[in-house]
């Protein structure tokens, strides 16, 4: 595989595609002047409740004061985010007369903040926008915010794209809702933000871009752009996350994994699979952290879905440096890096109840996520597959 060098993965780089990309060490110093220079006057920030007290914050408010902009901070986001608390971000935007939306955080605050875009200048319910519906007509005085996404986290690659996962509270499911024409106006990946991130989080997060890497590749279909994305992020992850993980100051190893989150979430776009449609209902139902419910739940699936897929298995061992290219040695690579970085081997571990299984089962073949699963799955396959989960994943 191409190798990028120290001086490359720590230089500023601008990219165009799929949206304007800046990333390098220390940008975020730059956000006052960008917003100025894309017509930001009065941003609405928006992260989860657990970075709100974060420097990066308080950063972040600095700098845009020193462009001489005002802004607000909407922090009421769940790990999980629910629709409630959607309505309670629109309804601070619109009565602080905000013109954008700064989503900065991990995938909670992604979500959140892009939720809250899709519904702060209009009256649509938010179900209105779920993925598998026509999306909704939005006139001209609808028009969506300007819309900056910047993660402190390398995982969930929310940042170049609309798509959102929102807890539907009455019914316990997760749902996403996006639109086409909400596009991030700037995402800006700056690995110093992920600096400070505990090893439980480097790691968890960490999986998570593994896994949509993994589980977009596998994706049906001819879609070239998001398979050579998927393809590069699985590479950069496999090569960066053991080392951000045991050394968490690694510039080199942190903007690896932010570049390679970000290809992995552009090439989700193509869709994703069971591990995703499993882990958004429990995610729901159990409020556990996203990343580590798909990571615990990666090889079962894997081991479900490979059959059959050698060629692409082949293509992933080829861009993890592995000289056998079997499926059993894949897999046994994946299980390894997860071991790595202490994942636990259970869903049983992270407090998910034997008795879910059916129902959790009955849910997850509802998800998105499902319908792009390389194999076709019934209510009673799935219910296995979470049943070995919750007993021993690996």
């Amino acid at each position: 595989m191409f190798e990028l060098t120290d001086a490359e993965i720590l230089e500023a780089q601008d990219w165009s595609f799929p949206v304007p990309i800046s990333y390098g060490p220390g940008r975020l110093a730059e956000i006052g002047q960008r917003c100025l220079a894309i017509g930001v006057a009065k941003p609405l920030i928006v992260t989860d409740r657990g970075s709100a007290g974060l420097s990066f914050i308080a950063r972040l408010q600095d700098y845009l004061i020193q462009a001489g902009l005002s802004s607000e901070l909407f922090f009421d986001v769940s790990p999980n985010p629910r629709d409630d608390e959607i309505g309670a971000g629109c309804k601070m935007f619109r009565n602080g007369a905000h013109d954008a939306i700064i989503a900065i955080g991990g995938g909670s605050a992604m979500d959140g903040g892009k939720s809250i875009c899709l519904t702060a200048n209009n009256d649509i319910d938010l179900w209105a926008f779920e993925y598998r519906e026509a999306a909704p007509e939005i006139s001209a005085e609808q028009a969506f915010p300007i819309l900056i996404t910047i993660p402190t986290t390398a995982g969930t690659g929310a940042e170049t794209e609309s798509t959102a996962m929102v807890t539907h509270v009455e019914k316990g499911m997760k749902f996403c809702v996006w639109h086409q024409d909400l596009k991030p106006s700037l995402a800006l990946l700056d690995p110093e933000l992920t600096i400070g991130l505990p090893s439980t989080l480097t790691a968890w997060t960490g999986a998570d871009a593994m896994t949509h890497a993994i589980e977009a590749y596998l994706v049906p279909g001819f879609h070239p752009l998001c398979d050579g994305a998927g393809l590069e992020g699985l590479a950069l992850v496999a090569k960066w996350l053991p080392i951000a993980v045991k050394e968490p100051d690694n510039m080199m190893a942190r903007g690896g994994m932010l570049v390679g989150s970000c290809l992995a979430g552009i090439a989700f776009l193509k869709g994703l699979g069971l591990v995703h449609a499993i882990s958004h209902m429990i995610g729901a139902e159990y409020d556990t952290q996203h990343g580590l419910t798909n990571a615990i739940v990666l090889p079962v699936v894997l081991r479900f879905n490979l059959p059959g897929l050698e060629l692409k298995v082949k293509r992933m061992a080829q861009m993890m440096d592995l000289s056998d290219h079997s499926t059993d040695a894949f897999i046994n690579e994946v299980e390894r890096i997860l071991d790595e970085i202490d994942i636990p081997t259970s869903l049983r571990s992270i407090g998910v109840p034997a008795d879910c299984s059916h129902r959790i089962a009955e849910k997850a073949i509802l998800d998105s996520a499902a319908d792009t699963n390389p194999r076709t799955s019934s209510v009673g396959e799935i219910r296995v597959l979470i049943e070995t989960s919750i007993k021993q994943a690996r």
